[in-house]
């Protein structure tokens, strides 16, 4: 099968992994991957950005940003057309992006089908979070795009649910959540610490350090436990007040962040980790995190919510505290280093769990391309 990969993203971070994991496992299955996307991202390094779009969002206004955003639709449907007419795929799988309509504008000039992958309610984030202006141009452009697709592939049932309020019927909903790639973590060697001796344990994180991790409340519950240090593998804009936390509590030399580190060493760093941390998630996601920890068989603690409940289960291949209630976490984290042998019992569980529910991008890509047999067949 011929797939044309659609995307409008501009940083190298876990929006690139995803991308570059499910096309590398579609190949992998013998389907050839037309990628159309912006010239640039080929050219940024892992855990970089557009210096150019960055430095436009900030001199010019929102609206105008938003406008542009629109505007780059031109370009985009030209782009996409020619790839179209070029190489005639079979479907168009395409990144959802706020404002980009050229993807279901090609799709139905073409008549190919347009399989939609869904990581976030884009229009009520950046609401939320990013400042957005034009509310009703958004909200019209996400509503538009959702019910255009022939499929739309939420990351979570929670954000299926979403999917489904903007007019989209089940039927043309499928769940796919994000995967791993056990082979990238087959030959790394995790550390056999005896806990019967003075060597701290390690709590760990990876990720885009922002204020509502939660992290700051690790840094606490560390500062008087002298048997614990922190690693966090990532960078953000709440690490110096991390830094500075640290330093106040005269815990500076346990709290370790190492800033952004290459893909290839994610892994090595992750087996450092004794206890694996997701102290503050979205409630919709589907954290790339989440798998890095399983297939690696990390004891994992992280909110008792209904996204990462659709993965792990309490008590079984991980821990999970109640985030409404004070001083869940703290009390989880106290529970877990009590029981060692719990904390390999559930770390070999999750690590089982990665095959057992088909959690890996190979798996992924072999269910993306059974649908859209299916919508060939039905076209």
């Amino acid at each position: 099968m011929k797939i044309l990969f659609h995307h409008r993203i501009a940083s190298r971070d876990g929006q690139a992994v995803h991308i570059e994991e499910l096309i590398a496992a579609l190949r992998e299955h013998g389907h050839e991957i037309v990628m159309v996307g912006p010239a640039s991202w080929h050219d940024t390094s892992f855990g970089g950005e557009n210096a150019t779009i960055d430095l436009i969002k900030r001199l010019i206004p929102g609206a105008l940003y938003e406008l542009l955003e629109l505007i780059y639709n031109i370009p985009a449907f030209l782009r996409l057309r020619r790839a179209v007419r070029e190489h005639k795929p079979d479907v168009i799988y395409e990144r959802f992006s706020l404002f980009l309509l050229a993807g279901i504008w090609v799709a139905r000039q073409s008549k190919t089908p347009l399989l939609l992958e869904v990581n976030a309610p884009l229009f009520e984030e950046r609401a939320r979070n990013d400042g957005l202006v034009l509310h009703r141009l958004g909200r019209w452009a996400q509503g538009l795009i959702w019910r255009s697709a022939d499929a739309v592939l939420p990351v979570t049932h929670v954000l299926a649910r979403s999917v489904t309020e903007y007019g989209v019927p089940m039927s043309r909903i499928t769940v796919i959540p994000n995967g791993i790639n056990p082979k990238q973590f087959n030959a790394v060697i995790i550390p056999d610490r005896a806990r019967d001796t003075n060597e701290p344990l390690v709590i760990g994180f990876i990720g885009f350090i922002r204020a509502w991790n939660a992290l700051d409340r690790i840094v606490d519950f560390i500062a008087n436990k002298p048997n614990l240090t922190l690693l966090i593998v990532g960078d953000g804009p709440a690490r110096a007040d991390l830094e500075a936390q640290a330093a106040k509590l005269g815990i500076g030399d346990r709290v370790h962040i190492t800033g952004v580190v290459g893909r290839d060493d994610v892994a090595r760093h992750i087996a450092a980790f004794d206890i694996a941390v997701l102290p503050g998630i979205t409630p919709y996601s589907s954290p790339l995190k989440l798998f890095e920890y399983m297939v690696l068989g990390r004891t994992i603690l992280a909110p008792d919510s209904e996204n990462i409940r659709e993965i792990l289960t309490h008590g079984e291949d991980a821990f999970l505290f109640n985030p409404a209630r004070p001083r869940a976490l703290e009390d989880a984290l106290t529970q877990i280093i009590a029981f060692p042998e719990l904390r390999q019992h559930m770390g070999r569980a999750a690590k089982a769990k990665i095959v057992s529910a088909g959690l890996t991008w190979q798996h992924n890509a072999d269910r993306v391309a059974r649908l859209a047999a299916r919508l060939l067949a039905a076209r």
